[in-house]
């Protein structure tokens, strides 16, 4: 039975990277998915009212190169996408890069065996941040989205954190996944459930 759903990320979280890897790590391991990936600009969240949207600030638009060469990917080149992901996510959170930079997203997508320079050229046409700010705005006005990751299906929207990440483990990705739809599918009375404290 095939899996329909859709998931929020940002490339400065985290979560959104763990989350990820277990959906990436799923589909590679032949999981029946439909996933939709729907780009989510922390950047956005965090403007204060009154303040200019991080779309139309020059001296925020750093802040959105790495969502935006996700997106390029993801529409040009599906067939990378996968790779330019995990690249994406792995140069700011196991590597430290500042994904503000171009030389470090650049080599990022180039690692994943993506044209970076024809990435950075579509970025400069102008259509990858119409698209973030389109997909950021219909996931925030019609799932009232407001993190990363948020998980979206059947009508239902949850944001998750997972504490662990795949580890190379596709079995285990999938039924973390899954797990986590039928929880959003199948009992959306659960509201919230947060552990008081973390085991070390």
């Amino acid at each position: 039975m095939t899996l329909a759903f859709a998931v929020s990320w940002d490339y400065r979280c985290p979560f959104a990277r763990n989350a990820h890897e277990h959906v990436l790590a799923g589909l590679q391991d032949g999981a029946p998915w439909e996933v939709e990936f729907v780009p989510f600009s922390l950047s956005q969240v965090h403007v204060q009212e009154g303040e200019t949207d991080v779309w139309d600030d020059p001296a925020k638009a750093s802040s959105l190169l790495a969502l935006l060469a996700g997106v390029v990917v993801r529409d040009q080149s599906p067939e990378q996408f996968q790779a330019a992901h995990l690249a994406l996510f792995a140069a700011r959170h196991d590597q430290g890069g500042d994904i503000r930079q171009s030389e470090v997203v650049a080599a990022a997508l180039s690692s994943a065996g993506v044209d970076a320079a024809a990435v950075l050229a579509e970025i400069d046409k102008g259509w990858p941040l119409a698209t973030v700010r389109k997909e950021h705005t219909e996931a925030a006005d019609r799932h009232k989205v407001w993190g990363v990751p948020t998980f979206i299906a059947g009508g239902q929207s949850a944001f998750v954190r997972f504490r662990h990440r795949p580890e190379g483990d596709g079995a285990a990705a999938r039924r973390t996944i899954e797990r986590t739809l039928d929880l959003l599918t199948g009992w959306p009375d659960l509201n919230e459930f947060k552990h008081t404290s973390i085991p070390r």
